[in-house]
């Protein structure tokens, strides 16, 4: 059951990004006066899915804590590393930015710490 506890900590946290991103990308760029800084970002905090992405966050972090009465934290946290895999394909599915060949190798690396860490 501790492995779906990081299962889900992993899926929660992913779609936090996924929403936030989508979100700001809806409400176009940062103004530059403060005044509207605090405004713009008011009204972010305010939409429903930037605080269902929150919630989510708070959902991943009760489940991450579920995860951790049953295992040590050396061994569970590189699989937080599967949230970049997850980000960087959500990210060039749903917003089309370009997955390089750079990117790729460097979460290949990500995915290759995760299985040493997780041997032990």
């Amino acid at each position: 059951m501790s492995y779906f506890y990081i299962f889900l900590t992993i899926v929660l946290t992913v779609y936090g990004q996924i929403a936030i991103k989508w979100q700001v990308l809806k409400a176009g760029a940062l103004p530059e006066p403060l005044p509207e800084k605090i405004s713009f970002l008011l009204h972010l905090l305010l939409n429903p899915w930037i605080i269902s992405a929150l919630l989510a966050a708070l959902l991943a972090a009760v489940f991450w804590m579920a995860a951790m009465t049953k295992l040590q934290l050396s061994h569970a946290y590189p699989f937080m590393g599967l949230t970049f895999v997850l980000v960087l394909l959500g990210s060039g599915f749903f917003f089309q930015e370009p997955i390089t060949l750079f990117k790729v190798t460097g979460v290949g690396l990500i995915v290759l710490g995760l299985v040493v860490a997780s041997q032990g």
